[in-house]
């Protein structure tokens, strides 16, 4: 082969690779670059853009982002263990308290019909272990919601499997009511992308409004939404906190959140009473202006509670590192949760 055509063998090679990175950056959103990784980036919570303003990739999206990196830790069945590997290539072991935890780990399948959110406990090499969440076979997504010290907060996300006949679930339709365990939630607001969001959700129990729930997390309810498709994470906070005089413990549940795009997410509000925390679910559509909000429907029991009694489950394996964790309620005295 003579040097003109080793040279075009080559060019060929090089726009192969380009042309999948950049199809890459189309379904998972903009690719970061090196000056975007000097912005602060809130890996999912409420800010729409970095200061820069370049378009924030949403959180969850990335396994490495920021030099923090979220690797799997092989361990027993009954068991989901992991680390988050520092600039200096070490597990990190110096983590902020944030919304009372110094770890947040959230999954959901792929059809986002599971969810849990679960608080492992830190060994002092680093590795985060917790009774694995996973309930059912199929792809899950594992997020590390965290704040390193010294460092901005993050939203990890990582591809785990569990083994098993796999039968995916249609995503539920938009309702602006749900059933669990015998409250009804019910969500008002309407998301539009690229601005902030005033989403209300109430509790009522036997057609009577809940006024006593209890604080979760420094707060009365603790909302995520996941972009249905790429599983982009949303974490968003209520206006208000537990004592501050003015913020009422129910019924209503106030929430302001941003959405990167239109599109289906679905939401899982995590709200504590009578010493269970309960997680009420709902899809909601990010449209237009010209799109109408969702009709409310019948109580649908789509929701799921977490008594501290949950048991083990169903063992997991990942396949972007060695096969992890085994199956179970990962229920702390948190998500279970008391």
């Amino acid at each position: 082969m003579n040097t003109a055509t080793k040279l075009s063998v080559f060019a060929l090679a090089l726009a192969t690779v380009f042309g999948a990175a950049y199809g890459t950056g189309q379904l998972t959103g903009p690719v970061r670059t090196a000056a975007d990784s000097d912005s602060p980036h809130s890996a999912g919570h409420d800010e729409p853009s970095d200061p820069a303003g370049q378009p924030r990739i949403p959180g969850g999206l990335l396994v490495s982002d920021r030099g923090y990196t979220l690797t799997l830790v092989p361990t027993d069945a009954a068991e989901f263990a992991f680390r988050v590997i520092g600039p200096d290539k070490r597990p990190v072991t110096g983590y902020d308290v944030e919304h009372d935890k110094r770890m947040h780990l959230i999954v959901a399948r792929r059809d986002l019909s599971g969810f849990r959110h679960v608080h492992p406990e830190m060994d002092p090499d680093g590795t985060w272990r917790v009774a694995a969440p996973l309930t059912e076979p199929g792809s899950w997504r594992a997020f590390a919601d965290f704040k390193p010290t010294g460092a901005d907060a993050l939203t990890l996300g990582i591809d785990v499997s569990v083994p098993g006949v796999y039968q995916p679930r249609p995503l539920p339709a938009p309702t602006a009511a749900t059933n669990v365990d015998g409250y009804v939630v019910r969500l008002d607001g309407v998301l539009r992308p690229g601005q902030s969001n005033r989403l209300t959700l109430t509790v009522s129990r036997d057609g009577a409004p809940v006024t006593d729930l209890q604080p979760y997390l420094g707060a009365y309810g603790h909302l995520v939404a996941l972009r249905d498709g790429d599983l982009a994470y949303l974490h968003v906070h209520p206006e208000g906190a537990p004592g501050d005089g003015k913020t009422p413990a129910g019924p209503g549940i106030t929430f302001f959140a941003e959405v990167p795009s239109a599109g289906a997410y679905r939401l899982y509000l995590d709200f504590r009473h009578a010493g269970t925390v309960r997680t009420a679910e709902f899809t909601l559509t990010a449209a237009d202006e010209s799109a109408a909000p969702p009709t409310a429907t019948s109580g649908v029991p789509t929701g799921t509670s977490n008594p501290p009694s949950d048991a083990p489950e169903r063992p997991s394996g990942g396949p972007d590192q060695p096969h992890p964790t085994g199956g179970g309620d990962a229920d702390e005295p948190d998500h279970g949760h008391n």
